[in-house]
């Protein structure tokens, strides 16, 4: 297993974060609510819930409140897929609901930063 450092330990969701954002989604899908592509017939899948990124860890996406939510697993699948032409969609629904929950949200502030100088001028 590898070892986690501090930089990629930014990227996951600690266990105050996840709680977060357990009581604040109600611990229900914010795809399910909204009823969204609900077609799949293995009702496991909607049982299962995950803590889904808006930014991806890939792209550098923190593992804060503001850059999660509760998702079932056959949404975070779809999230994450692809394949159906989904995403840009889904991402849409996603930002949504973060805005709701933090009117200040800003998609920049959900990003590593190494290097994070103010601008000059």
């Amino acid at each position: 297993m590898k070892a986690r450092t501090a930089k990629n330990r930014k990227f996951q969701f600690d266990e105050k974060a996840r709680r977060e954002i357990c009581v604040r989604d109600d611990e229900t899908c914010i795809f399910c609510k909204r009823g969204y592509h609900m077609e799949n017939k293995d009702t496991l899948l909607y049982r299962k819930k995950d803590i889904m990124h808006y930014i991806n860890k890939s792209q550098g996406g923190l593992g804060i409140p503001e850059n999660g939510a509760v998702g079932c697993r056959y949404h975070h699948m779809l999230l994450d897929n692809g394949s159906l032409g989904l995403r840009a969609e889904m991402l849409g629904i996603f930002r949504d609901h973060l805005k709701e929950c933090y009117p200040d949200w800003d998609e920049e502030k959900l990003k590593y930063q190494k290097w994070n100088f103010p601008s000059i001028g």
